[in-house]
């Protein structure tokens, strides 16, 4: 399923979420910027669908815009099973149980729905995906907000974890961190 990102920017804009406030952007504008960056790491469609509306229902670290999951068919009509998925998984985890299985290797996560309060399952595929989509939001605005110290191991163990692309993007990334004075 190929879906051109002005079907993905129309949506944002109808739902009124184009320019709510987001690390010293637009929310459109960083999600553009995670899609982009994710096209530039060159994945797969699906995950760079998912990466335009990775934080669709908000997020443990951005509240400020929240579609109601009753909306969450609507998503996946528009972008996939899967790329839904791996959005919700994004927006929903409780990120204390992902980064905790960041550095593991299983066919099966688990993790904890800080909305529900249910287990979000993944498979090994969907877990290294949720990473990838999770380091390059990091990534995409880091610099703006100087969040470099934020879970910097973790994000690390990522980045060498996924290797290729994703790896090169975190040392380049962290190439531009200020000296300190």
């Amino acid at each position: 399923m190929t879906l051109p990102m002005k079907v993905m920017t129309d949506y944002i804009i109808s739902i009124g979420a184009d320019k709510i406030p987001h690390t010293n952007k637009t929310y459109l504008a960083h999600a553009i910027g995670v899609y982009r960056d994710m096209k530039s790491w060159e994945e797969h469609d699906e995950i760079c669908r998912a990466a335009m509306f990775h934080s669709i229902y908000g997020t443990e670290g951005f509240q400020t815009f929240c579609l109601p999951l009753e909306r969450r068919d609507e998503i996946r009509r528009l972008i996939g099973d899967r790329a839904e998925r791996i959005a919700y998984a994004n927006c929903a985890m409780d990120r204390a149980s992902f980064y905790s299985q960041v550095g593991t290797q299983q066919d099966i996560y688990q993790l904890k729905d800080r909305i529900t309060g249910r287990t979000i399952v993944l498979s090994h595929t969907d877990f290294e995906d949720l990473i990838r989509l999770h380091l390059c939001d990091y990534l995409e605005q880091v610099e703006r907000v100087e969040g470099w110290g934020y879970q910097r191991e973790t994000l690390k163990i990522m980045g060498e974890r996924l290797g290729g692309a994703a790896l090169a993007a975190y040392k380049a990334t962290f190439s531009r961190e200020p000296k300190p004075v």
